[in-house]
């Protein structure tokens, strides 16, 4: 049974290659995390599922219009023949385009049960302004 699913993958992997998706471009290409962007009056918050991965495989990056969250998770260690993949590896990068000006160096980023939060304040003239009419 085992020599089976061999024949299957190795057919598999035979195919992909001959529609060009080779096995070192595949690996080269960086997966997108799963993300929500939320904006307050104050911040935009980005929250972005990386269980698993420590902080210091992350990296962030922000200018005064884009977020960039990048990293890479390693394939682990295990015994046997993996038969199926659900998990992601390699190379991650998630990207944010921020609509107003914001304060870089005012961010913070916190990672807690898989989740880094990133927090983002906006530059005081993103913040909208109550302007009093004179009589």
């Amino acid at each position: 049974m085992t020599t089976d699913f061999e024949d299957i993958f190795e057919r598999m992997n035979r195919f992909l290659e001959s529609a060009g998706l080779s096995r070192s471009l595949s690996e080269t290409m960086a997966w997108a995390p799963l993300a929500d962007m939320t904006e307050t009056d104050d911040a935009y918050v980005i929250e972005c599922e990386l269980p698993g991965v420590k902080r210091e495989d992350i990296d962030v990056e922000i200018t005064e219009h884009e977020l960039a969250i990048t990293g890479e998770i390693t394939e682990r260690e295990r015994e046997g023949v993996l038969r199926r993949r659900g998990r992601p590896v390699g190379r991650f990068e998630y990207r944010a385009l921020l609509p107003t000006d914001v304060r870089a160096d005012d961010v913070e980023a916190a990672l807690s049960d898989g989740v880094l939060k990133v927090t983002i304040p906006k530059a005081k003239a993103a913040k909208p302004r109550h302007i009093e009419i004179q009589g």
